[in-house]
């Protein structure tokens, strides 16, 4: 696509404190800080802001957790909106750091870097920097549109009825839980608090901002969740003036059709001005201020952010076994490509990158160096993988008794239910696990479906229910809808692979890939091996690369990642050619109850009509 009508990239001067407005992790140039004495360890700090908690690791040159710690942050649900206190999540945060500082036995002073992984939400605040409301309740505090929020269905749907040239970067729409829509939304219904606005800022930018008073944005943010084209800046690579570019990939024409035109004005002041790659140094470090609260030292080098499924991609995206590790550049390259990573927690996203770039219809992307600079990544996505499992289980009326019983024997409930599984599948006879749902179909789509029919309106489906209440029925449940999160899984791989990719491997990180039911099922549903990461926490260990790559201790994100990460152990699919036989045919029950809702949507409009 031609890029149209927005900025031309151009210099920019900004002032000799600023930080530069683009750099790529080549073109770096040394920061001057107070924090570095040439003696002591290196050890980087991830901080990652999740849907339910701010957490923090400390990591060795090795990429070894030394030790995490993490802080609840409040929440508000009322239907469609869901809503979070910025406030309130910095404060979570320095908990979280000083926590772990204290457990890890790390004094603040040996902090070498800090890197921040964070949500996909959305942020505003006044020219003070104070929060600004973005509820109907008018509460201050809540001054975050958290991911998750689906109040923007209309303004998406009208978004796309533009079919803006942008789109084709997005999978060919917009999803209400990017950014345009709830912006929409908000000048649309909160016009007070649009007017006081100075600021909306993706949550991971605004930490960033926070603690260094630097305003520049991430080309992982604003690419992803913002329509901005970051491949503006490709023919400006690798030369020198690139670092003082200013944010020039906006699309004006596509602001000013949606009804956003004064977003566009003082150079897009309020949505970004200058962006960088990920890892790149900004500013002069951390403020006193803020340097004070985490319990660090002025100016300790902090790198532009990553969401925070991204940052789990950073994370795990290198930890190949070491027999595939010594790879010429070439093989590297394309090894890389035949690559996806999920990141499963209470979303799934589904990352993979390419050379070249890749529309595949349904599927966000092709956005251009927002994970690894220099590759076009593809991201796909479920809207609710541990949220879903969670409403199952809590849903049941069993789910108290065993709760309390997995609780009594320290282990988690989804072991729990597992190890049930196991006793009924034993008791049975039945020739393996899975075949235990047998007569019972999920279709996933609880919240609507990101990928790859990006769908919001879908809804999900159970086929097979009976009066049973007891522990093994919601077992079943409970794995019967583990299983068809695997199928949308293997329909977003095999829709990728018809348009252009090459996968063939997984990778999986965050809280579900702790549970050995949840990878298996996926490696023998998708039929493919998958890699876990040395070290679990691995968003924020990607979060802790940007710190490192921020004070310079590797010349590239990509090389920091080959440092960094390291492989685990290896689930490979069952040989069993009856389990395949089987999963095939769920497989096909799966695509099919979609089918039958779109049908059951069409009667029931008509009759509406």
């Amino acid at each position: 696509m031609l890029l149209r009508k927005y900025r031309r990239c151009g210099l920019q001067k900004v002032g000799s404190d600023a930080a530069p407005l683009l750099n790529h992790p080549s073109n770096m140039t040394t920061t001057t800080t107070t924090a570095t004495p040439p003696f002591r360890r290196s050890i980087f700090l991830g901080i990652d802001v999740g849907t339910g908690s701010a957490r923090a690791g400390l990591f060795d040159e090795a990429g070894k957790l030394l030790g995490s710690a993490s802080s609840p942050i409040q929440i508000w649900k009322e239907g469609d909106c869901v809503e979070q206190s910025s406030t309130d999540i910095w404060l979570a945060i320095c908990t979280a750091v000083k926590r772990a500082l204290s457990l890890s036995d790390v004094a603040g002073e040996e902090v070498t870097g800090v890197g921040f992984a964070a949500t996909c939400s959305l942020v505003a605040v006044d020219s003070e920097g104070q929060p600004v409301s973005v509820s109907w309740s008018g509460d201050t505090r809540r001054n975050v549109i958290v991911w998750m929020d689906h109040r923007a269905v209309k303004q998406a749907e009208r978004i796309n009825s533009f079919n803006s040239p942008v789109l084709q970067y997005c999978g060919g729409s917009i999803s209400p839980e990017m950014q345009p829509p709830k912006l929409l939304w908000v000048k649309e219904n909160l016009q007070e608090s649009w007017s006081m606005a100075w600021r909306w800022m993706d949550l991971s930018d605004w930490l960033s901002y926070k603690a260094t008073g630097d305003d520049t944005r991430s080309m992982c943010t604003t690419v992803c969740k913002w329509t901005y084209l970051g491949h503006a800046h490709m023919q400006h690579i690798d030369e020198n003036s690139s670092r003082d570019m200013e944010a020039c990939g906006w699309d004006d024409d596509f602001w000013e059709e949606i009804g956003l035109r004064d977003l566009v004005d003082g150079h897009h002041a309020k949505i970004g001005r200058s962006v960088a790659f990920p890892g790149h140094a900004l500013g002069s470090g951390l403020t006193s201020e803020a340097a004070k609260e985490l319990g660090l030292v002025t100016g300790t080098p902090v790198g532009t952010s990553l969401i925070d499924a991204h940052a789990g991609g950073v994370g795990v995206m290198e930890s190949v076994p070491k027999s595939e590790a010594n790879e010429s550049d070439d093989d590297d390259d394309d090894a890389i490509c035949r690559r996806m990573v999920l990141v499963c927690g209470t979303s799934t996203c589904h990352m993979a990158v390419s050379r070249s770039k890749l529309f595949i219809p349904g599927v966000w992307g092709p956005f251009w160096s927002a994970m690894v600079p220099e590759f076009w990544l593809t991201e796909g996505g479920q809207s609710a993988t541990g949220a879903l499992l969670d409403y199952i289980i809590d849903n049941h009326v069993a789910s108290s008794h065993l709760a309390n019983r997995a609780a009594s024997q320290n282990i988690s409930l989804f072991q729990m239910l597992n190890d049930l599984l196991a006793q009924m599948m034993k008791d049975t006879g039945t020739p393996f696990i899975a075949a235990l749902t047998a007569d019972l179909h999920v279709l996933p789509d609880f919240h609507g479906n990101r990928s790859p029919i990006a769908d919001p309106n879908a809804k999900g489906m159970v086929c097979g229910l009976n009066l049973d209440t007891s522990e093994r029925q919601l077992a079943l449940q409970y794995f019967a809808t583990l299983q068809g999160l695997a199928y949308g899984t293997r329909h977003i791989i095999e829709h990728c692979n018809e348009h252009g990719h090459k996968i063939d491997t997984l990778f999986a990180s965050g809280g579900l890939s702790k549970n050995a039911l949840f990878i298996q099922e996926h490696a023998d549903i998708i039929g493919c091996p998958i890699i876990l990461p040395r070290e679990s926490e691995s968003v924020l260990l990607g979060a802790a690369i940007l710190g490192a790559v921020a004070a310079k201790k590797y010349p590239t994100l990509r090389d920091a990642m080959k440092a960094l990460n390291a492989a685990g152990q290896v689930i490979h699919p069952s040989k069993d050619p009856k389990v395949k036989k089987y999963h095939d045919a769920k497989y096909h029950i799966f695509r099919q109850l979609y089918e039958q809702q779109i049908t059951h949507r069409s009667i029931m409009a008509e009759a509406l009509s």
